[in-house]
């Protein structure tokens, strides 16, 4: 038995692959093996798993029909051996010593989750650098934290977990939004979790990362996630209700903005999502997590849902030349 398992979900990436890899094979920490899912990959994703545990005996290879990145997730933990789980995204990459602090973090503080700071890395873009913390919070406060999501999220990555957090709990499987559908269960079963914003993990923003794919009607359930840990934080966290109302409504609209990129019409999805909206209306303008601009996006939308689209396209459109 090893110290920790890392997980890492493997689809078509054989342009990133070999980078994610070295660098988890170059942490600091060393008593880990890695575990690569190979989920039905097409291209040479799987050749290149192959190759690296030919060459590394802390290397475990699984390959899988294509099943989502939740079965292969749900595969790793099956596989793991180690006392605690990592993960890490097949496009993204860690620091050296990223998973020697999350573990001493743990152990110092007898925590049973340990989560460290991210990176978003854009091409071309020069890195952001965020102010470091160090917090000791329990279950409660951190479930208020990620519902707020300014410091710590829902993303299974960036977190050492004690394996047996996972105990009864997997990943939903054919849900794009398997993080924010699992994240409370495994707190249910923390007592403690250390936190320290110091940044270790290189979250790669790619073009065609499920996150950034046209929308689909699987889209969807990024509502009905959040839709379904409201009605949980109603009856374990009623206090922080309006908080989850609010991560409802923002998933409505993250949702819609997509939809209305589409190059497709889904009529029925978008009737859905802007009489949600316009139901919400007070809500959102009262509500100080949203910005300005989304307000202002908002009130156009119940004047009319072309104004609506005025406004995405042009956000779009500068996103898209910020970011080339």
């Amino acid at each position: 038995m090893c110290e920790i398992s890392i997980i890492v979900p493997i689809y078509n990436v054989e342009k990133y692959l070999k980078r994610t890899i070295d660098s988890i094979l170059s942490q600091s920490f060393e008593d880990f093996e890695l575990v690569l899912v190979n989920d039905g990959s097409t291209d040479s994703s799987g050749e290149i798993c192959d190759e690296y545990a030919r060459r590394d005996e802390r290397i475990k290879v699984v390959h899988k029909n294509n099943g989502g990145v939740s079965s292969a997730r749900n595969t790793g933990l099956i596989t793991a051996s180690g006392r605690f789980i990592g993960f890490v995204d097949s496009d993204d990459y860690i620091a050296e010593d990223m998973y020697e602090l999350l573990y001493n973090n743990l152990i110092k503080e007898n925590a049973d989750l340990s989560i460290c700071g991210i990176y978003d890395v854009y091409e071309g873009k020069v890195l952001e650098e965020k102010g470091n913390q160090y917090l000791i919070k329990n279950r409660e406060e951190t479930v208020e934290m990620i519902l707020e999501s300014k410091i710590i999220s829902v993303n299974p990555v960036n977190k050492l977990y004690k394996k047996d957090l996972f105990l009864g709990v997997s990943y939903p499987e054919g849900s794009i939004t398997e993080d924010a559908a699992v994240m409370f269960f495994l707190l249910e079963k923390a007592k403690k979790i250390v936190i320290d914003t110091t940044q270790k993990y290189y979250y790669y923003h790619r073009e065609n990362s499920i996150t950034t794919k046209p929308f689909s009607r699987s889209d969807m359930k990024t509502i009905e996630v959040w839709q379904n840990n409201e009605k949980y934080i109603a009856e374990k966290y009623p206090q922080y209700l309006s908080v989850a109302h609010t991560r409802v409504c923002w998933a409505n609209l993250i949702v819609l903005d997509k939809l209305i990129m589409s190059e497709n019409d889904y009529l029925s999805e978008q009737k859905k999502i802007v009489k949600f909206i316009r139901k919400n209306f007070s809500f959102i303008i009262k509500n100080a997590y949203f910005t300005k601009n989304r307000k202002i996006s908002v009130i156009l939308l119940c004047l009319n849902i072309n104004l609506y689209k005025l406004v995405v396209y042009f956000e779009y459109s500068k996103n898209k030349t910020r970011n080339s």
